[in-house]
């Protein structure tokens, strides 16, 4: 029989497996679009606004909240309490300021009329954005429940395994970004 761990651990797993064929979808859809919009002309117009500095310095800020993450992964296994609120806070933070850079990126592109409503390109540009954005809000809540869990009650092998949990998922999530990156500022 699995213990608690194991079992939070296949769950989250199964869980990240359905999310990758999710973002599959998505990319599928991004190179389907794009080849239909190389062969109309409008794909090159709308990818030459992207700004590609930029977007590696978004990318560094969620790469560097994998690793604060992961460092408060390694203090619950410790039992350091102080360092688990410690880095997830500093996690949260990253992940607040990278919704900022991306919300900012969008306005960007909007200014530049690259709209959903202006083009295929735009359009595939904002799903996969917005989709990204709406898992990073997700994974700051689950951040800050677990948070809330280790302020309200004595730390517990479960609040670590939530912790790690937690992290798994913000792991998978910056790693769908490292994707998001390459293909829509890098491949175009």
């Amino acid at each position: 029989m699995l213990n608690r761990p194991n079992m939070v651990s296949v769950g989250t797993i199964a869980f990240l497996a359905q999310e990758l064929m999710f973002f599959a979808g998505l990319f599928a859809m991004y190179f389907t679009s794009r080849a239909n919009g190389m062969t109309a002309g409008d794909w090159e117009n709308q990818t030459e606004h992207l700004n590609v500095v930029f977007g590696l310095i978004i990318t560094i800020v969620l790469i560097t909240s994998s690793v604060t993450s992961q460092l408060g992964v390694f203090a619950a296994e410790r039992g350091d309490v102080f360092g688990l609120r410690k880095w997830f806070a500093v996690t949260i933070l990253l992940g607040v300021v990278f919704l900022g850079l991306v919300a900012f990126e969008w306005t960007e592109m909007v200014m530049h009329h690259v709209t959903p409503q202006a083009s295929v390109y735009g359009s595939v540009f904002y799903i996969i954005t917005g989709f990204h954005m709406a898992h990073v809000t997700a994974g700051i809540i689950a951040f800050c429940v677990v948070l809330l869990r280790v302020s309200k009650a004595k730390f517990t092998p479960a609040q670590a395994t939530a912790a790690m949990a937690t992290s798994y998922y913000w792991h998978f999530v910056d790693v769908i970004w490292i994707g998001v990156f390459t293909t829509l500022y890098l491949v175009q």
